[in-house]
């Protein structure tokens, strides 16, 4: 029987951790806001934080001394508006456990703190990208990583398609397990390549077919349908020779879409591609209006997919045994233009199906439609999950598998 990355995945339940400081990656890369009222600066979204918690509450019961670190947003060097500091706030709101932030990202000053550390207490280092030597994979920087705690786990699966300092050198110099998110990620998304109930119904949107040319072409390989939508629908239309007005449509996305086309010709999975649209003048200075067709007229674009098209998706998904969704069908945070997004999250929360949505955006859309706990997995993988499901090795995780580089 072949051995499924998961399997091969070191976890920590393979790792004593009582007493010890455990350096923990976390993905608190969240979205930021100012109350309109002032004061500091606090976050506008938990989720990430959320799923973390699973993880944090064993090691700390465990007698686990925490020492959490993650990047949040892209700073070029330290950046106030960046800090750590509201993740640390909202972390501690959450747990109902103190919370410091660290000072910096590695030093004297830190590597104190974290020798001062009690069993169940949490130490949250300053933002790592921080520190230039994170994205390089710098030696010197995962050196000082390492002197800050005695084993390491990995729970940000969203930062696993990156071999960085904090997500793969780390793990040369420490022992070193997958957290439980980590370990749910690759299970869920590992069963929609190797072991979905069937029929398999994938839903891509969003901007790109560049960007996702990848996982089309592999869900043409693996799914028994795939519905397109978003903007990512035009250069399809368009290699089919539909006009599309002013509708999002580089050139060298209609080259991938037409190579796609191709593909699915010979392909066991049916491609679905929109029948109807919502457009919107060019310069999103009038009213919207619906076209019972797909060819966009000059001056016009399409910024939704139409109600046949979003009962046809419907239909697809509630005849499904598995369903995975990446990217909304349209502009959903204008009003005018989220009923395509809408009508396919609400088919995605009622099918009896297993659903996994995954993508920013799209795990957006589902909360924000109050329909975020009727989703059997919310991936907080992003590019990680699409480079997973595309069959392409991620550092992060190749690095913390038993046949990765040896046990350590």
């Amino acid at each position: 029987m072949m051995t499924t990355i998961s399997d091969s995945l070191r976890t920590i339940d393979e790792l004593d951790v009582g007493g010890r400081r455990v350096l923990l990656r976390a993905d608190f890369n969240v979205p930021l806001r100012r109350p309109q009222s002032g004061g500091p600066i606090e976050v506008a979204d938990d989720t990430r934080i959320r799923a973390a918690l699973e993880t944090i509450a064993e090691l700390r019961g465990r007698g686990a001394r925490l020492v959490l670190v993650s990047h949040l947003g892209r700073p070029k060097g330290v950046d106030p508006a960046l800090s750590m500091r509201p993740v640390a706030d909202r972390l501690e709101e959450l747990t109902g456990a103190p919370v410091t932030l660290a000072p910096a990202v590695t030093g004297p000053d830190v590597q104190e703190l974290t020798e001062r550390l009690a069993p169940g207490d949490m130490l949250m280092l300053e933002n790592i990208r921080y520190e230039p030597g994170e994205t390089r994979n710098d030696p010197e920087l995962v050196s000082a990583l390492a002197d800050l705690a005695d084993v390491y786990v990995n729970d940000a699966f969203g930062t696993a398609h990156r071999a960085h300092a904090s997500t793969e050198g780390i793990t040369h110099r420490l022992p070193s397990a997958a957290g439980r998110l980590m370990e749910r990620e690759v299970r869920t998304l590992e069963a929609i390549v190797e072991r979905p109930d069937r029929p398999l119904v994938a839903i891509l949107g969003g901007a790109k077919v560049s960007d996702k040319i990848g996982v089309v072409e592999r869900f043409l390989e693996l799914a028994d349908v795939l519905c397109i939508g978003g903007a990512m629908g035009f250069p399809f239309l368009a290699a089919q020779g539909h006009t599309v007005g002013s509708s999002l449509c580089p050139p060298d996305d209609v080259e991938s879409a037409r190579r796609a086309l191709a593909a699915a010709a010979g392909s066991r999975c049916r491609l679905e591609l929109p029948i109807d649209l919502v457009l919107a003048p060019a310069e999103l200075d009038g009213a919207a209006r619906a076209l019972d067709g797909v060819d966009v007229p000059d001056g016009w674009s399409g910024l939704d997919i139409g109600p046949r098209t979003g009962a046809r998706y419907g239909a697809e998904i509630a005849a499904a045994g598995t369903v995975f969704w990446n990217g909304p069908m349209g502009r959903f945070e204008l009003e005018q233009f989220a009923a395509g997004t809408r009508a396919v999250a609400e088919a995605v929360a009622s099918t009896p199906a297993r659903t996994v949505v995954g993508g920013g955006e799209t795990v957006e859309a589902m909360r924000s439609f109050g329909l975020a706990d009727r989703v059997t997995h919310l991936s907080t993988g992003g590019g990680a999950t699409l480079e997973f499901l595309e069959g392409r090795e991620l550092p992060g995780v190749h690095a913390l598998m038993h046949t990765a580089v040896g046990a350590r």
